[in-house]
């Protein structure tokens, strides 16, 4: 069963939908490619079949991944990221990149262009400028 948070806001919803323990250790494998059951279940150490299942079916729910069926007898899918799920790889990253900065320091995300490390900054939709944190609030959308 999901967890409901007794908060209002967009942290505690999106905490609704991926912040499950396990959900974005599957998420990160997702990431990288990994869409086979069994391949989730090698690949995300320690987790157990029931919750792994449980984990996908929340995120097919809320259309983050998609179920495809790869053979028929027997049954046997595969989870696709969907555009949705493609998203938080921003979010995985920079929770990557923070977690490495404040623990163990052993990853770091690298451009494939030319091998120099990226860091995960706010961009304006409207001008395509780099914003830095101190200059971005949150607040409700104004309608037109």
């Amino acid at each position: 069963m999901p967890r409901t948070y007794s908060q209002e806001g967009p942290i505690a919803r999106a905490l609704e939908l991926v912040g499950e323990r396990w959900t974005l250790l599957v998420l990160q494998e997702l990431l990288k490619g990994v869409s086979r059951f069994a391949d989730l279940e090698n690949t995300v150490e320690g987790i157990s079949p029931n919750v792994l299942s449980s984990r996908l079916k929340n995120l097919e729910e809320h259309e983050i991944v998609e179920r495809k069926f790869y053979s028929e007898h027997p049954p046997r899918a595969e989870y696709l990221l969907t555009r949705k799920g493609h998203e938080l790889g921003v979010v995985a990253g920079a929770l990557a990149v923070w977690g490495s900065r404040h623990t163990k320091g052993e990853i770091e995300l690298i451009h494939d262009e030319c091998g120099k490390s990226v860091e995960v900054i706010y961009q304006c939709g409207s001008c395509e400028e780099p914003v830095p944190r101190s200059r971005v609030r949150l607040e409700q959308p104004r309608v037109s």
